[in-house]
């Protein structure tokens, strides 16, 4: 036997019998049935997945259950005390005689779930906020990062942010309309400026919050800038950009509605103004009470995205 030989034996001679014996079963069990291995180690991982699903859901119920429970306790009373007013018509500085009932809002939006019409408009308008807001978060994070890091792109480019932040939504309609071809792409712009300014703010607020002794300290290990803005820099900031896209996504929400009132022929936002156009107090308030969903969903997917990021603050803690 060569020396080649009498190395690999002893190799193996040396390897943990409880290992051997798993792989050599596992050799024999593909050479055997592998298609059915295949599935059926397909079929595991999604179980496990599913369960490892289930078991975080679990435990964030049970961490939350005190806040759960005061929150539907809160829903409850809320939907009790509509329900009042709009029963005896109240009348004091607010009036509710117009205001529909709960159950004739619950009604018309168990009936709007068969209509193929409806959900032709909650798509447009999601695919109307994917757009605008991807751009955003792209344009916001690469322009409060380059101000954070750079006096002069601050200096060219901070000026433009405080004059176009406080302008609504509303204000830009008309422009938008003559400066771009469609009204989809007006919409989709209004939708992006709601989200952008609350992006690139609170991502300038977080890089220039990155502590300067830490970038001090990368750059006496040699560092390189590439290196300081991926280990440091970014690391720090991203609670602030975190923030900031969650912000944004909500006041996306809010410009996106005021493009489709005026100018859309689709989208929620459409078909809430089309139905007070009609005098339809009930999906006025199905309208509004989408939209809310809509945005409180958006809004924790994207705090739910950014959990991975964020996952070594709670090991600091």
């Amino acid at each position: 036997m060569s020396k080649l030989g009498q190395v690999v034996d002893t190799m193996e001679d040396k390897e943990d019998p409880k290992e051997f014996n798993a792989t050599k079963g596992h050799e024999a069990t593909v050479s055997q049935k592998d298609d059915l291995k295949i599935q059926g180690l397909s079929g595991q991982d999604v179980f496990n997945a599913i369960a490892r699903l289930a078991l975080h859901l679990g435990e964030q119920l049970k961490r939350n259950a005190s806040t759960i429970s005061l929150s539907l306790i809160s829903l409850s009373l809320g939907l009790f005390l509509w329900h009042l007013a709009t029963a005896y018509k109240l009348d004091f500085y607010i009036n509710f005689q117009n205001v529909p009932s709960p159950s004739k809002v619950f009604t018309a939006f168990w009936t709007h779930l068969g209509d193929p019409e409806f959900y032709i408009h909650i798509g447009v308008s999601m695919q109307r906020i994917l757009t605008g807001y991807i751009t955003a978060a792209v344009i916001g994070i690469a322009a409060g990062v380059l101000m954070g890091r750079s006096r002069i792109a601050r200096s060219l480019i901070y000026p433009y942010i405080e004059v176009l932040r406080p302008i609504p939504a509303v204000a830009w309609i008309p422009l938008a309309i003559l400066m771009w071809p469609t009204e989809e792409a007006s919409i989709i712009y209004i939708t992006l400026l709601g989200a952008l300014f609350p992006i690139v703010l609170n991502t300038l607020h977080g890089v220039e919050q990155t502590p300067e002794v830490l970038v001090r300290a990368a750059k006496s290990l040699g560092a390189s800038r590439l290196q300081i803005f991926w280990h440091v820099i970014l690391p720090a900031a991203l609670p602030s950009i975190a923030a900031g896209l969650a912000i944004g996504m909500g006041v996306s929400w809010f410009s996106l509605l005021a493009g489709e009132i005026i100018s859309g022929q689709y989208g929620i936002g459409y078909f809430t103004w089309d139905a007070y156009s009609l005098i339809n107090y009930p999906d006025i308030v199905v309208g509004m009470l989408v939209i809310g969903g809509l945005g409180t969903l958006s809004t924790y997917a994207v705090k739910l995205g950014m959990q991975p990021l964020l996952a070594w603050q709670k090991r600091a803690r």
